[in-house]
């Protein structure tokens, strides 16, 4: 039987079928569980979640309830002596669905730079102990029910949709050790920047983000030595790695809740249009458009992240690369201008020089043109100092970008300070 209780009630042993409250609120990546570790229930009762759904037929009822339908001991289910009768009141009503839904229109209301900034902090706060969590389940060798990620990829995707350049743009600050599970939400979030570009319908949109968020799940199953190596990869070691889009897609089969899409980006995200990529060589139009964006986004992420053998490169450097690496066959040519469009030219964080000799860091894309974006000046390349920083939307300045610039040959640091709103 399933029953609403309050967080309080809630102890070892029960079987947690649905959290009553937003994905937010709580820190795991599953919305069903069977509370096993006092740590669980720890983080459980210091959550903002309110009340749970638990089902007494699949562990503990609440503590001293007379008509529990079974009783456990050691963790092993009993018969029961006597018959109980069933409460009639809202607790046995069955949970709500879990809360994956449509954009509505309050959650998806177009804001600015800084206020989605907040919002996305606290996504990406939530999503990195579930994502840590949903690897060391599949290290374990347990079932991913991708279903369960669903809530994550609908908070993406309504921040994305509030300000595409909030939630992308802070992904990509990740740490080298948090590298392998928050690339998955990177790519999530980029995925559905890039589906929106491409005029995807709403379902496909989930499904592609649901496709980033697990598209190197089989990563779980590389040894440990190889996956957090601090330098490049033997031959060997590099042939070890790529078996991960296969044990990936062999763990989504085994589990639930998985369609088509995700399966295909998880196989075929390392696939290339010349046919140079693995682990099938496909190439051409033997790529779907879903494995397709999968490459670009991929690829994106891990270039400009920091690494524990590189830090990431500037994102205009990044996307000028990609450009000639698309000319070489790497991507598709169609999807790659549409992710150009879908980031800009010259996405948060580039450092870029202006005519007046100035340099400045993207802040966020301007609303007319890509070649104009909102930019904040901080250096004088003519004094060789810097000058107070300055808020300039190219769009209705004469001042324009010449030129892109590299923050390693300025020896500039902590960039992102300049762009980022603080708060």
């Amino acid at each position: 039987m399933k029953k609403k209780i309050p967080v309080a009630q809630a102890r070892l042993g029960m079987f947690i079928d649905a959290l009553d409250g937003s994905w937010l609120d709580h820190p795991f990546w599953k919305s069903a569980f069977k509370l096993e570790q006092p740590a669980q229930l720890a983080q459980l009762q210091a959550s903002a979640v309110k009340m749970v759904w638990i089902d007494t037929d699949r562990g503990l009822d609440v503590a001293g309830t007379e008509d529990a339908a079974s009783q456990w001991v050691d963790d092993v289910e009993l018969p029961r002596d006597t018959p109980g009768t069933a409460e009639a009141d809202l607790s046995a009503v069955p949970p709500p669905a879990p809360a994956v839904h449509p954009a509505r229109s309050a959650e998806a209301e177009p804001c600015g730079m800084t206020e989605e900034v907040v919002r996305a902090r606290k996504i990406l706060g939530q999503a990195r102990p579930a994502m840590k969590s949903m690897f060391a389940d599949a290290r374990l060798g347990k079932a991913v029910d991708a279903e369960h990620c669903l809530p994550l990829v609908n908070e993406i995707t309504q921040s994305v949709t509030r300000n595409p350049g909030a939630i992308v743009s802070l992904a990509r600050l990740k740490t080298s050790d948090d590298y392998t599970y928050m690339h998955s939400v990177a790519v999530c979030a980029l995925m559905v920047a890039l589906a929106r570009q491409l005029g995807l319908g709403e379902d496909e949109t989930r499904e592609v983000g649901l496709a980033g968020l697990v598209h190197d799940l089989g990563k779980a199953m590389m040894p440990l030595e190889v996956l957090n190596k601090p330098g490049k990869l033997t031959d060997a070691e590099y042939a070890i790695m790529k078996g991960h889009p296969e044990a990936g897609h062999r763990m989504l089969v085994e589990g639930q809740g998985v369609g088509p899409i995700p399966l295909d980006v998880c196989l075929h995200h390392h696939e290339k249009i010349n046919g140079s990529g693995y682990p099938h060589r496909l190439k051409g139009e033997e790529i779907s458009l879903y494995a397709k964006m999968g490459a670009v986004t991929d690829v994106y992420d891990a270039i400009t992240s920091n690494r524990p053998y590189k830090a990431g490169w500037d994102p205009a450097e990044s996307v000028q690369k990609m450009a000639q690496w698309t000319k070489e066959g790497h991507f598709d040519e169609r999807v790659f201008q549409a992710f150009v469009k879908s980031l800009g030219i010259y996405p948060t964080g580039s450092l870029v020089r202006l005519q007046s000799g100035r340099l400045a860091v993207v802040v966020e894309q301007g609303a007319g043109s890509l070649l104009s974006p909102v930019v904040r000046v901080f250096y004088s390349t003519k004094a060789k100092e810097p000058i107070t920083p300055e808020l300039l939307d190219l769009s209705k300045s004469v001042d324009q970008i010449v030129s892109r610039e590299s923050p390693s040959t300025w020896g500039f640091k902590n960039l992102d300070q300049l762009w980022m709103p603080q708060g």
